[in-house]
């Protein structure tokens, strides 16, 4: 498997209180928290370099990783299959691994168990999900993440993004990270098909797994610990990141 992965940083950081500093560029034990991203992905020895898709404030996103790596400017931020879509031009891997910059607790090991799924199956798309009791305290800040639907056979047959999810569906406790891997080929015939009918407006990677289903082909999932998907979009979120270090 000749992997491409791509590392979602054009976000920026509103809601953490300084909108002149990109979100991946706030600090964890004095770290820029995609640093800790970036050494977890280099531990995999790929043999091609990440991708980095950088929007808002991306020369300094580039200043601190340097010039060693391809970077892909998203135009406006229009959603997550939007910022993948920029580095189609760029990838050249027979499949692609789509993670978060502001993800800073993943592992390599995770990872590592997630390539081994999608090389032993050969499905379209291989992802995490992650489960919980509840959506308080610690794992707050993943209620906002979208909910894991499954068919009569258990199968992921879409995912349902927190803004369009019904209360019933808010109720699901297994949820979606955001880290896939892509056949490639399949990845980039299908993501143009994207439509942003949807409460935010936006280009959501996670309709590519409602695609894959119903063009009858098959989805893989490996449970992942929800302390290693904590995601960081707050001041709040950033203080307790802070203490899990």
């Amino acid at each position: 498997m000749n992997l491409q992965t791509i590392i979602l940083a054009a976000g920026k950081g509103t809601r953490m209180g300084d909108e002149n500093t990109p979100k991946v560029l706030f600090k964890l034990s004095g770290k820029p928290m995609i640093r800790f991203v970036v050494n977890e992905v280099e531990k995999l020895n790929l043999s091609l370099k990440p991708i980095f898709v950088v929007g808002h404030k991306y020369d300094l996103v580039q200043k601190e990783l340097g010039s060693s790596y391809v970077y892909a400017f998203q135009e406006g931020q229009l959603g997550t299959a939007h910022a993948v879509d920029a580095a189609k031009g760029f990838s050249l891997g027979t499949d692609v691994l789509v993670l978060y910059g502001d993800m800073p607790f993943v592992k390599t090991d995770s990872l590592k168990k997630l390539m081994k799924l999608h090389e032993q199956s050969r499905p379209v798309v291989s992802m995490f999900t992650t489960t919980v009791d509840s959506f308080e305290g610690q794992w707050q800040s993943l209620q906002g993440f979208g909910r894991i639907i499954r068919n009569d056979k258990n199968e992921i047959s879409s995912i349902r993004e927190f803004k369009d999810a019904s209360e019933n569906e808010r109720m699901i406790k297994e949820v979606n990270p955001g880290i896939y891997i892509f056949k490639a080929d399949w990845l980039w015939q299908n993501i143009d098909k994207i439509q942003n009918n949807n409460a935010q407006k936006e280009y959501y990677l996670t309709d590519l797994i409602q695609l894959a289903s119903e063009q009858g082909l098959v989805i893989k999932s490996v449970q992942i610990d929800p302390r290693e998907v904590f995601g960081i979009n707050t001041k709040e979120q950033l203080v307790l990141a802070r203490q899990l270090v």
